[in-house]
This record gives C-alpha cells, sequence and structure tokens, in this order.
C-alpha cells in the first residue's frame, strides 16, 4: 500500500495517526482497517485482517478528544507511571502501553482477555474476540443463558486479577464480552495494581456494578460476599 491510497482510505484520523498506522501496517501487522466495530469519543475500534485473513481488533485512541486529565487522574497513582509528565500526548502513549501490559499480565494470570499483539503511541493490537466477521457481543446486548455460571466466571476473573495484584477499575455490563457462553473483560486500560492508593475503591465499585447488572436481570447476589470471596 502506497502512503497515497492509505491517505485516501484512512482519512478520517489525524496525520499523526496516520502515520502511525501506515508504520504497523508496514510492518506487517495488518493489512489496513476494515470496518468500524465501535465508535467512542475517546477511542474508535476496527476490525483488520492479516496478509494470512486472520482477523484483529485495532483500537485507535483519538488524540484530540480524548479526555488525557481523567486519563492522567488514574495512571498518576499507578506506581510504574510515577515519573509520568502530564502532557496529553505522553499520557495518552502511556496509557496505550499501560493497557498493552495489563492485558499481558492478565493473561498470564488465566484471566479471558483478548490477546494483546503490539502497540504503538496511541494504537494497540488486538487478537478478535468473536465468529466469523462478528464480534462477540457485550454483556449488556446478550444475558447469559446460565446467568449464575456465567456470573460465577466473571468473579472467578475477578479474583485471578486481584491475585496478581490487579483491579480492572471500571468493570461492568459495557466492558464484558459474552463470548460462547464465556465472559471476556476488555477495556483494560483503566486496570491498576493494588498499589494505587484507591484500588480497594475500584474493586468494590467493579464488583457493584457487575452484582447489579445480574440483579436487574433476575439474579440475587450479595456484593459483601463476593467482595469477601474475592479478598480471599
Amino acid at each position: 500500500m502506497t502512503k497515497e491510497s492509505f491517505k485516501t482510505k484512512h482519512g478520517v484520523f489525524d496525520e499523526f495517526t496516520n502515520r502511525t498506522l501506515f508504520k504497523l501496517i508496514t510492518q506487517g501487522h495488518f493489512k489496513g482497517l476494515e470496518s468500524p466495530i465501535s465508535i467512542g469519543k475517546e477511542s474508535n475500534v476496527f476490525s483488520a485482517l492479516t496478509k494470512d485473513e486472520e482477523r484483529l481488533m485495532i483500537k485507535v485512541y483519538r488524540l484530540e478528544t480524548c479526555d488525557f486529565n481523567k486519563m492522567y487522574d488514574y495512571i498518576k497513582g499507578d506506581p510504574r507511571y510515577l515519573s509520568l509528565k502530564k502532557r496529553k500526548r505522553n499520557v495518552i502513549f502511556a496509557w496505550v502501553q499501560r493497557e498493552y501490559r495489563n492485558l499481558i499480565k492478565a493473561r498470564e494470570a488465566g484471566v479471558n482477555v483478548p490477546i494483546p499483539l503490539t502497540f504503538s503511541n496511541n494504537i494497540l493490537v488486538l487478537e478478535f474476540i468473536g465468529r466469523n466477521d462478528d464480534i462477540a457481543p457485550k454483556l449488556k446486548d446478550k444475558i447469559p443463558k446460565n446467568k449464575k455460571k456465567f456470573f460465577d466466571k466473571i468473579v472467578d476473573n475477578i479474583k485471578k486479577l486481584y491475585k496478581v495484584g490487579m483491579v480492572h477499575a471500571d468493570l461492568s455490563a459495557f466492558n464484558i464480552l459474552n463470548f460462547d457462553e464465556t465472559p471476556v473483560f476488555i477495556d483494560m486500560s483503566q486496570t491498576t495494581t493494588l498499589r494505587h492508593t484507591r484500588a480497594e475503591e475500584y474493586l468494590k465499585r467493579d464488583i457493584k456494578n457487575v452484582c447489579s447488572f445480574f440483579n436487574k436481570i433476575g439474579m440475587k447476589t450479595d456484593e459483601k460476599s463476593v467482595l469477601k470471596e474475592v479478598l480471599g
């Protein structure tokens, strides 16, 4: 793909993002962006194909509209980023790197998350979660057939994260995919270590969000007992 044809196809992005995408394409990570999976205020997720026709997810953080102040509030309490300067691009790039690192650590702990493949600047390349061309639906859009079994799997993943010193910090029915009746945690950029000053608050909020959703769909849950189980 030439730079000219690339710009024609990917003209929706700013010049810096286009250069980063072009670099990842020329490095052979994928051939180009396909259809959008989700469009958000801070990031867009697209499907893409490798040269072997394997589907991936490409998460592109929008440099112009990202709330980097909110990002910095999360990341400044993370001991891994204590030296981070509060400059917009620095914070966004650290945010992407942080999500990549969090996903690797979560995978190593046995948590169901997409495999992180690579990242560069404001772009993260991930395993595609779905069948054929169809992304797995979010939990909010597909109620599990066996609610209790699905809920228990979510709690098990929260426990696995906690055991390796991590809290998702933004867990809800919006950030859990229902892939063949198995929960897959996504959006791990806000995931933080237990050394974060607000880690306990985030853990309780994650549990509350999950319990509230399952209570709404007709299953009785108890936040305190779940918290006790996670803490061991």
